[in-house]
């Protein structure tokens, strides 16, 4: 491996998406990986099991952490004062966050780190997504599991390249700095600004000061590739190092018709593709450039981007009937909200749009945040939002009214929900002849049954 000197690994809080995904790479790799958790569900449980990699028990145990380990690897979920962090500390152990060992396992590669408030996911999955299809070797880490791809991490000594989703969120709870100003990258990719994580940037000039430390970050001879369009990317990626190329980009030219879009390339050919929204059609230009300065060609690029099918929980399809289509999306943040509704209702003009998020975020739940969402939600027919105020005690936030909501939102006519049961009951009861619903979340409606309310929404069942 690129990392000899670390065969024996522990990583505590391993039960993460990302963790448990690195230490399945790791294990791969023929590391000898140990790891804790005080909470692990699944799909981790049941990959870490199969593997040999699940603890014994639940919880921690500073008894694990030995002279013989030769890295820890600290995921966020553990806390500061964890006591097998506070042991490695008192045993002078190498101590990592995910970021750190990330850098570390590709100091010798070419790192491409993807950034932005919104759009990483898609952009990293699309530029896997064509490298696999024309058999470049890369190594990759990447925040969702992606169609294709068993893991969201891999590590090797061969490939040249690693793909980075660059997430701005704290590296490990010892150390604030963001996670994608660690990795270092040779090209770098701002999606677009737009101020969230108000727990950890308290302003938005501090959080798009995050961005600007990046931008400055890419190296001579390096690449920074960003959204022309949006004005806070602009202000961070001025030309500043006549050493660096600052590549801006667009949504890429296309057509639609049918509720189908289409690519139009230079040549005025028309590539259909699987994906659609203005967003998305963004993210395209981005991954294309990305691919065009790793030596992907155009006509290339192209014949492989017409079977991406996207990025889980990004705008996915739930299920499609005669005259209605249910999506899902990860969408939570006033941006992403904002893309995604208006895309759905681009796409199907004709066609009268049920949209509902999910407040669930310490961010989309806090009332000094909550403004944020002005103007955002006004592309849906019928705008519904709900939270849980259980989630608001737990997070340890004031509590919510349906007019603070609908204030916040400038919705009047907005429904607003507390009980996922009678969301569902009113969600079931609307007419849906030529009717999409879409459901936004990065949660899950404390347990509504979607594919239930899919089943329903396409047969174009409802209860009036």
């Amino acid at each position: 491996m690129a990392y000899p000197s670390y065969r024996r690994v522990h990583l505590i809080a391993v039960g993460g998406s990302i963790m448990h995904n690195l230490a399945l790479a790791l294990h791969r790799q023929g590391v000898h990986v140990t790891g804790s958790d005080d909470e692990i569900f699944d799909p981790a449980r049941s990959r870490l099991q199969a593997a040999g990699l699940l603890p014994a028990r639940e919880g921690w145990d500073a008894a694990s952490i030995t002279t013989d380990l030769d890295a820890v690897i600290v995921g966020m979920h553990a806390r500061p004062d964890n006591p097998e962090l506070h042991r490695a500390q008192e045993l002078g152990l190498r101590i990592f966050s995910f970021p750190e060992f990330i850098y570390e396992a590709s100091r010798d590669k070419q790192r491409i780190v993807i950034g932005g408030s919104h759009g990483k996911t898609s952009i990293t999955s699309l530029i896997l997504h064509v490298l696999r299809h024309h058999g470049r070797d890369f190594d990759y880490a990447v925040g969702a599991q992606l169609e294709g791809f068993d893991l969201m991490v891999k590590l090797t000594d061969s490939a040249p390249i690693i793909i980075i989703e660059g997430d701005e969120y704290l590296a490990s709870p010892v150390d604030r700095r963001p996670k994608f100003h660690l990795y270092q990258h040779h090209i770098g990719v701002i999606s677009g600004i737009s101020w969230d994580h108000i727990n950890v940037f308290p302003t938005e000039e501090n959080y798009r000061e995050q961005f600007a430390i990046f931008a400055r970050m890419t190296p001579k001879a390096g690449a920074l590739i960003f959204d022309r369009d949006d004005e806070q990317a602009q202000l961070v990626s001025v030309p500043s190092n006549p050493d660096v190329k600052y590549l801006p980009y667009g949504p890429h030219e296309h057509v639609i018709k049918n509720g189908a879009t289409s690519l139009v390339t230079k040549k005025d050919e028309l590539v259909p593709i699987q994906v659609f929204g203005e967003h998305n059609l963004r993210n395209i230009s981005a991954a294309k450039e990305v691919c065009k300065q790793l030596g992907i060609k155009g006509k290339d690029f192209y014949e492989a981007v017409a079977t991406f099918k996207g990025a889980a929980r990004r705008l996915e399809l739930v299920q499609q009937g005669a005259t209605s289509v249910v999506y899902k999306d990860f969408a939570h943040a006033p941006s992403k909200l904002k893309a995604t509704a208006q895309a759905l209702k681009k796409q199907f003009p004709q066609r009268r749009l049920v949209a509902c998020l999910e407040l669930h975020t310490f961010s989309s739940l806090n009332p000094a945040f909550l403004p944020q969402y002005q103007g955002t939600f006004d592309a849906p027919d019928l705008a519904v939002v709900y939270f849980n105020p259980q989630v608001l005690a737990h997070k340890r936030l004031a509590p919510l009214s349906a007019e603070q909501v609908q204030q916040a939102f400038g919705r009047p006519d907005l429904r607003v929900f507390t009980d996922s049961r009678e969301l569902a009951a009113f969600l079931q009861a609307q007419n849906w002849q030529h009717a999409n619903l879409l459901m936004m979340s990065s949660g899950t409606f404390d347990g509504l049954n979607l594919a239930e309310l899919a089943a329903r929404v396409t047969a174009g069942q409802n209860g009036q």
